[in-house]
């Protein structure tokens, strides 16, 4: 891989120093608190590292990762759910993290729902809150257009909810584009560290950035971007579904959104609050404001607000 000086920028919107906040744990420390397990999808068996936090009976609550990084996003955040009595389920969806890496697969968001489902009848769990980020929104509003009554509460972190208004970033086209197989096997950790300092609005340090690179290219990962990237594609042939999914959920809702996030940023936001006047819309508009990672920008100012938003039981 191309080396990388793994030293966090300047703030970008104030000029100043870091800001400081708490380093996520390895990958490895975060997969030894999971497993792996066999689910069901459309396509046949596959094996999701899957984990679970908190005590059994707590009211559950599932989060739900984004692209092209794995649950490991959300480790800061379990923690305080967990402590405070939520049964938190988190898993690397099929393509990601530590779960199973098909090569030649077709990735699809509905297989990803249909794996989810199956994760939930595997561990016993019915009705639950739902946390989702990135891709994980696709995800998440076709299990609200499957089954609305089993989602207790609904909170949303960046992503593409409407299709037309998701911007992404160059390299993210150009990997979608017809050359994405061949530009997949040039995408180096220094690659991803640049990109994803366009995206951020908070610095993050570099040893976190360093073990979400180890999720995305461990199995040669990196390499299915062009498959997994076919999503944007499901959003437009499915947001007939996906959007009155969104727009007519009946629980409790909240959008926890990163303004500065140039992929699903502040432009969201306007439609979100025209067309869901019920919601909660927290915006975390610092200074600085939080871009398109806002579990891994502002864990403290997140967590904050799902323990407020979940509450217990």
């Amino acid at each position: 891989m191309t080396p990388d000086t793994g030293e966090p920028p300047l703030d970008r919107h104030s000029g100043g120093p870091p800001m400081t906040r708490t380093a996520m744990p390895s990958g490895a420390d975060w997969a030894a608190g999971g497993s792996r397990i066999t689910v069901h999808g459309r396509t046949g068996r596959h094996t999701l590292f899957v984990r679970q936090d908190g005590p059994a009976g707590g009211p559950p609550v599932t989060l739900v990762h984004g692209f092209p990084t794995s649950s490991h996003d959300w480790s800061l955040i379990v923690p305080a759910l967990a402590a405070r009595g939520h049964r938190v389920t988190t898993f690397d969806l099929l393509g990601f993290g530590y779960s199973d890496k098909p090569r030649r697969h077709a990735y699809s968001v509905l297989e990803q729902a249909d794996l989810v489902e199956d994760v939930w009848r595997g561990l016993d769990i019915g009705d639950t809150a739902l946390v989702a980020h990135d891709y994980g929104v696709s995800v998440a509003q076709e299990l609200l257009a499957r089954s609305p009554g089993r989602i207790t509460r609904m909170a949303w972190l960046n992503g593409g909810l409407y299709p037309d208004l998701h911007r992404p970033v160059r390299v993210q086209r150009l990997l979608h584009g017809p050359l994405g197989p061949l530009l997949a096997r040039a995408v180096t950790e220094r690659g991803f560290r640049t990109t994803m300092r366009q995206v951020l609005g908070r610095p993050v340090p570099g040893e976190d950035l360093h073990a979400m690179w180890e999720s995305i290219c461990r199995d040669r990962g990196h390499r299915l971007a062009p498959r997994l990237l076919r999503y944007i594609d499901e959003r437009r042939a499915h947001q007939a579904r996906w959007v009155p999914a969104l727009e007519g959920y009946g629980g409790p809702t909240l959008f926890l959104w990163g303004p500065a996030d140039p992929i699903s940023g502040a432009h969201v936001l306007a439609r979100i609050r025209r067309r869901i006047p019920s919601a909660t819309v927290s915006e975390l508009a610092g200074p600085p404001a939080v871009g398109h990672y806002p579990q891994v920008e502002a864990p403290d100012e997140v967590t904050a607000h799902l323990v407020r938003f979940l509450g217990i039981g």
